[in-house]
Protein backbone atom coordinates (compact mmCIF):
# COMPACT_ATOMS: atom_id res chain seq x y z
CA UNK A 1 0.00 0.00 0.00
CA UNK A 2 1.25 3.45 -0.95
CA UNK A 3 0.52 6.37 1.34
CA UNK A 4 0.78 10.05 0.41
CA UNK A 5 3.98 10.27 2.45
CA UNK A 6 5.57 7.27 0.74
CA UNK A 7 4.52 8.38 -2.75
CA UNK A 8 6.08 11.80 -2.19
CA UNK A 9 9.24 10.29 -0.75
CA UNK A 10 9.71 7.91 -3.68
CA UNK A 11 9.01 10.61 -6.26
CA UNK A 12 11.37 13.05 -4.55
CA UNK A 13 14.15 10.45 -4.55
CA UNK A 14 13.65 9.77 -8.27
CA UNK A 15 13.70 13.48 -9.08
CA UNK A 16 16.58 14.33 -6.74
CA UNK A 17 19.24 14.80 -9.40
CA UNK A 18 16.88 15.56 -12.26
CA UNK A 19 15.25 18.83 -11.21
CA UNK A 20 16.14 21.84 -9.07
CA UNK A 21 13.01 21.41 -6.94
CA UNK A 22 12.36 17.66 -6.55
CA UNK A 23 10.07 17.78 -3.50
CA UNK A 24 8.06 20.74 -4.78
CA UNK A 25 7.60 19.07 -8.17
CA UNK A 26 6.46 15.86 -6.47
CA UNK A 27 3.99 17.79 -4.30
CA UNK A 28 2.52 19.88 -7.11
CA UNK A 29 1.94 16.83 -9.29
CA UNK A 30 0.35 14.82 -6.47
CA UNK A 31 -1.90 17.76 -5.59
CA UNK A 32 -3.07 17.74 -9.20
CA UNK A 33 -3.73 13.99 -9.21
CA UNK A 34 -5.68 14.10 -5.94
CA UNK A 35 -7.30 17.50 -6.66
CA UNK A 36 -6.20 18.83 -3.26
CA UNK A 37 -3.91 21.56 -1.95
CA UNK A 38 -0.48 21.20 -0.36
CA UNK A 39 -1.86 21.50 3.17
CA UNK A 40 -3.96 18.40 2.53
CA UNK A 41 -0.82 16.41 1.72
CA UNK A 42 0.69 17.44 5.05
CA UNK A 43 -2.44 16.81 7.12
CA UNK A 44 -3.27 13.46 5.49
CA UNK A 45 0.17 11.99 4.83
CA UNK A 46 -0.96 8.50 5.90
CA UNK A 47 -3.87 8.41 3.47
CA UNK A 48 -3.58 5.39 1.19
CA UNK A 49 -3.68 6.06 -2.55
CA UNK A 50 -5.84 4.00 -4.87
CA UNK A 51 -4.22 1.95 -7.62
CA UNK A 52 -5.55 4.42 -10.17
CA UNK A 53 -4.04 7.36 -8.29
CA UNK A 54 -0.68 5.63 -7.96
CA UNK A 55 -0.63 4.79 -11.67
CA UNK A 56 -1.56 8.33 -12.75
CA UNK A 57 1.00 9.82 -10.38
CA UNK A 58 3.81 7.55 -11.54
CA UNK A 59 3.06 8.29 -15.19
CA UNK A 60 3.30 12.02 -14.51
CA UNK A 61 6.53 11.60 -12.57
CA UNK A 62 7.97 9.70 -15.56
CA UNK A 63 7.21 12.71 -17.74
CA UNK A 64 8.95 14.99 -15.25
CA UNK A 65 11.99 12.70 -15.28
CA UNK A 66 12.13 13.21 -19.06
CA UNK A 67 12.29 16.96 -18.54
CA UNK A 68 8.67 17.87 -19.30
CA UNK A 69 7.85 21.04 -17.33
CA UNK A 70 5.51 20.56 -14.38
CA UNK A 71 3.15 23.15 -15.87
CA UNK A 72 2.70 21.08 -19.04
CA UNK A 73 2.19 17.93 -16.98
CA UNK A 74 -0.61 19.39 -14.86
CA UNK A 75 -1.82 21.67 -17.67
CA UNK A 76 -1.86 24.97 -15.83
CA UNK A 77 0.14 27.87 -14.42
CA UNK A 78 -0.89 30.62 -12.01
CA UNK A 79 -0.28 34.25 -13.05
CA UNK A 80 -1.51 37.46 -11.42
CA UNK A 81 -3.81 35.42 -9.18
CA UNK A 82 -5.42 33.68 -12.17
CA UNK A 83 -5.03 30.09 -13.41
CA UNK A 84 -4.05 29.67 -17.06
CA UNK A 85 -4.29 26.51 -19.10
CA UNK A 86 -0.95 25.71 -20.76
CA UNK A 87 0.29 22.89 -22.95
CA UNK A 88 3.19 22.16 -25.26
CA UNK A 89 3.32 24.72 -28.05
CA UNK A 90 2.69 27.72 -25.82
CA UNK A 91 5.16 29.53 -23.57
CA UNK A 92 4.67 29.01 -19.84
CA UNK A 93 3.95 32.33 -18.06
CA UNK A 94 6.72 33.40 -15.68
CA UNK A 95 6.30 35.20 -12.35
CA UNK A 96 8.79 37.79 -13.63
CA UNK A 97 6.26 38.87 -16.25
CA UNK A 98 3.86 39.94 -13.51
CA UNK A 99 6.17 42.95 -13.06
CA UNK A 100 5.29 44.03 -16.62
CA UNK A 101 1.56 43.83 -15.92
CA UNK A 102 1.95 45.59 -12.57
CA UNK A 103 3.93 48.39 -14.22
CA UNK A 104 1.05 49.05 -16.62
CA UNK A 105 -1.57 48.88 -13.87
CA UNK A 106 0.42 51.27 -11.70
CA UNK A 107 0.85 53.74 -14.57
CA UNK A 108 -2.80 54.34 -15.41
CA UNK A 109 -6.20 55.06 -13.93
CA UNK A 110 -7.80 51.62 -13.92
CA UNK A 111 -11.27 53.16 -14.12
CA UNK A 112 -10.56 54.78 -17.49
CA UNK A 113 -11.00 53.01 -20.83
CA UNK A 114 -7.93 52.15 -22.89
CA UNK A 115 -7.11 50.56 -26.23
CA UNK A 116 -4.27 48.14 -25.57
CA UNK A 117 -2.04 46.10 -27.87
CA UNK A 118 -0.24 43.01 -26.58
CA UNK A 119 2.36 41.63 -29.00
CA UNK A 120 3.14 37.97 -28.34
CA UNK A 121 -0.03 36.60 -26.76
CA UNK A 122 1.19 33.14 -25.76
CA UNK A 123 -1.23 31.65 -23.24
CA UNK A 124 -2.87 35.06 -22.88
CA UNK A 125 -1.41 35.78 -19.43
CA UNK A 126 -0.65 39.47 -20.07
CA UNK A 127 -3.69 40.11 -22.27
CA UNK A 128 -6.19 38.48 -19.94
CA UNK A 129 -4.71 39.98 -16.77
CA UNK A 130 -4.99 43.48 -18.26
CA UNK A 131 -8.53 42.83 -19.50
CA UNK A 132 -9.49 41.44 -16.09
CA UNK A 133 -8.07 44.28 -14.03
CA UNK A 134 -8.89 47.11 -16.49
CA UNK A 135 -12.56 46.32 -17.03
CA UNK A 136 -13.45 49.17 -19.37
CA UNK A 137 -10.54 48.55 -21.72
CA UNK A 138 -10.11 46.53 -24.91
CA UNK A 139 -7.03 44.49 -25.80
CA UNK A 140 -5.82 43.68 -29.31
CA UNK A 141 -3.79 40.54 -28.73
CA UNK A 142 -1.37 39.40 -31.44
CA UNK A 143 0.51 36.14 -31.94
CA UNK A 144 2.01 34.39 -34.94
CA UNK A 145 0.98 31.01 -33.50
CA UNK A 146 -2.62 29.95 -34.13
CA UNK A 147 -2.31 27.32 -31.40
CA UNK A 148 -1.30 29.96 -28.88
CA UNK A 149 -4.28 32.10 -29.86
CA UNK A 150 -6.65 29.14 -29.49
CA UNK A 151 -5.35 28.46 -25.99
CA UNK A 152 -5.46 32.15 -25.09
CA UNK A 153 -9.07 32.40 -26.28
CA UNK A 154 -10.06 29.46 -24.08
CA UNK A 155 -8.32 31.09 -21.12
CA UNK A 156 -10.08 34.38 -21.87
CA UNK A 157 -13.43 32.62 -21.94
CA UNK A 158 -12.78 30.85 -18.64
CA UNK A 159 -11.96 34.19 -17.00
CA UNK A 160 -14.97 35.97 -18.49
CA UNK A 161 -13.07 38.53 -20.58
CA UNK A 162 -13.39 37.15 -24.12
CA UNK A 163 -15.62 40.06 -25.20
CA UNK A 164 -12.92 42.56 -24.18
CA UNK A 165 -10.25 41.02 -26.40
CA UNK A 166 -9.66 40.86 -30.15
CA UNK A 167 -7.25 38.04 -30.99
CA UNK A 168 -5.21 38.61 -34.15
CA UNK A 169 -3.03 36.07 -35.95
CA UNK A 170 0.17 37.35 -37.51
CA UNK A 171 3.63 38.75 -36.95
CA UNK A 172 4.16 41.87 -34.85
CA UNK A 173 2.14 44.85 -36.18
CA UNK A 174 0.95 43.32 -39.47
CA UNK A 175 -2.50 42.23 -38.18
CA UNK A 176 -3.22 45.82 -37.09
CA UNK A 177 -2.96 47.16 -40.63
CA UNK A 178 -6.48 46.06 -41.56
CA UNK A 179 -8.40 47.25 -38.50
CA UNK A 180 -7.76 51.00 -38.58
CA UNK A 181 -6.15 51.62 -35.20
CA UNK A 182 -3.20 53.76 -36.28
CA UNK A 183 -2.64 56.48 -33.70
CA UNK A 184 -5.46 55.13 -31.52
CA UNK A 185 -3.60 52.79 -29.18
CA UNK A 186 -3.16 54.01 -25.60
CA UNK A 187 -0.91 51.24 -24.31
CA UNK A 188 1.44 48.84 -26.07
CA UNK A 189 2.81 45.97 -24.02
CA UNK A 190 5.01 43.05 -25.02
CA UNK A 191 7.12 40.23 -23.65
CA UNK A 192 8.82 39.43 -26.97
CA UNK A 193 11.28 36.62 -27.69
CA UNK A 194 14.61 37.88 -26.33
CA UNK A 195 16.97 34.92 -25.99
CA UNK A 196 19.98 35.15 -28.35
CA UNK A 197 19.75 32.27 -30.83
CA UNK A 198 23.04 30.69 -29.78
CA UNK A 199 21.99 30.64 -26.11
CA UNK A 200 18.80 28.64 -26.53
CA UNK A 201 20.47 25.23 -26.61
CA UNK A 202 22.18 26.03 -23.30
CA UNK A 203 18.93 26.73 -21.44
CA UNK A 204 17.42 24.23 -19.00
CA UNK A 205 16.06 21.16 -20.78
CA UNK A 206 12.53 22.12 -19.67
CA UNK A 207 12.87 25.25 -21.79
CA UNK A 208 15.18 24.28 -24.66
CA UNK A 209 13.50 20.96 -25.47
CA UNK A 210 9.85 21.55 -24.64
CA UNK A 211 8.92 25.24 -24.91
CA UNK A 212 8.32 26.74 -28.38
CA UNK A 213 11.52 28.19 -29.86
CA UNK A 214 9.37 30.68 -31.75
CA UNK A 215 8.55 32.28 -28.40
CA UNK A 216 12.19 32.31 -27.25
CA UNK A 217 14.44 33.18 -30.20
CA UNK A 218 15.24 36.88 -30.32
CA UNK A 219 17.82 36.67 -33.08
CA UNK A 220 21.60 36.89 -32.95
CA UNK A 221 21.75 39.42 -30.10
CA UNK A 222 18.26 38.86 -28.71
CA UNK A 223 17.09 42.32 -29.76
CA UNK A 224 15.44 41.70 -33.14
CA UNK A 225 11.88 42.11 -31.88
CA UNK A 226 12.71 45.17 -29.78
CA UNK A 227 14.08 46.93 -32.85
CA UNK A 228 10.91 46.27 -34.82
CA UNK A 229 8.57 47.16 -31.96
CA UNK A 230 10.41 50.37 -31.07
CA UNK A 231 10.65 51.48 -34.71
CA UNK A 232 6.98 50.84 -35.47
CA UNK A 233 5.13 51.54 -32.21
CA UNK A 234 4.83 55.34 -32.73
CA UNK A 235 2.73 54.65 -35.84
CA UNK A 236 0.05 53.03 -33.68
CA UNK A 237 0.44 54.44 -30.16
CA UNK A 238 -1.05 57.91 -29.73
CA UNK A 239 0.91 60.84 -28.37
CA UNK A 240 0.60 60.58 -24.60
CA UNK A 241 0.43 56.80 -24.77
CA UNK A 242 2.55 54.21 -22.97
CA UNK A 243 4.84 51.40 -24.13
CA UNK A 244 6.07 48.75 -21.69
CA UNK A 245 8.45 45.92 -22.63
CA UNK A 246 9.79 43.01 -20.62
CA UNK A 247 13.54 42.61 -21.19
CA UNK A 248 16.06 39.83 -20.71
CA UNK A 249 19.19 39.78 -18.60
CA UNK A 250 21.42 42.81 -19.23
CA UNK A 251 19.20 44.03 -22.10
CA UNK A 252 17.53 47.05 -20.48
CA UNK A 253 20.28 49.55 -21.32
CA UNK A 254 20.45 48.41 -24.93
CA UNK A 255 16.67 48.65 -25.30
CA UNK A 256 16.83 52.18 -23.90
CA UNK A 257 19.49 53.04 -26.48
CA UNK A 258 17.14 51.83 -29.23
CA UNK A 259 14.41 54.10 -27.88
CA UNK A 260 16.74 57.09 -27.73
CA UNK A 261 17.75 56.54 -31.35
CA UNK A 262 14.09 56.81 -32.39
CA UNK A 263 12.17 60.06 -32.00
CA UNK A 264 9.06 60.06 -29.86
CA UNK A 265 10.10 58.21 -26.71
CA UNK A 266 10.08 60.21 -23.47
CA UNK A 267 10.20 59.53 -19.72
CA UNK A 268 12.04 56.25 -20.23
CA UNK A 269 12.12 54.12 -17.08
CA UNK A 270 13.51 50.81 -15.87
CA UNK A 271 11.52 48.71 -13.41
CA UNK A 272 13.43 46.18 -11.32
CA UNK A 273 12.19 43.09 -9.53
CA UNK A 274 12.59 42.51 -5.78
CA UNK A 275 16.08 41.12 -6.40
CA UNK A 276 17.16 44.30 -8.17
CA UNK A 277 17.17 42.71 -11.63
CA UNK A 278 16.06 45.01 -14.47
CA UNK A 279 12.87 43.47 -15.87
CA UNK A 280 10.85 46.15 -17.67
CA UNK A 281 11.61 49.16 -19.84
CA UNK A 282 8.73 51.60 -20.24
CA UNK A 283 8.34 54.97 -21.93
CA UNK A 284 5.80 57.56 -22.92
CA UNK A 285 5.10 58.40 -26.55
CA UNK A 286 5.17 62.08 -27.48
CA UNK A 287 5.17 63.71 -30.91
Amino acid sequence: MITIHKALQEARDKLENKTATPLLDAQVILCHVLKVDKLYLIMHKERILTKEEVYEYNEMIKKRLCGVPVQYIIGKQEFMGLDFHVEEGVLIPRPDTEILVEKVLNSIDKDDKYNIVDIGTGSGAITISLAKYMEGSHVYSIDISKKALDIAAKNAESHGVLSRITFLNGSLFKPLNDIGVEGQIDILVSNPPYIPTADIENLQIEVSKFEPKLALDGGEDGLDFYREIINTAPKYVRSGGLIALEVGHDQARRVIELMKEKKGYVDIEITKDLSGIERVVSAGIKF
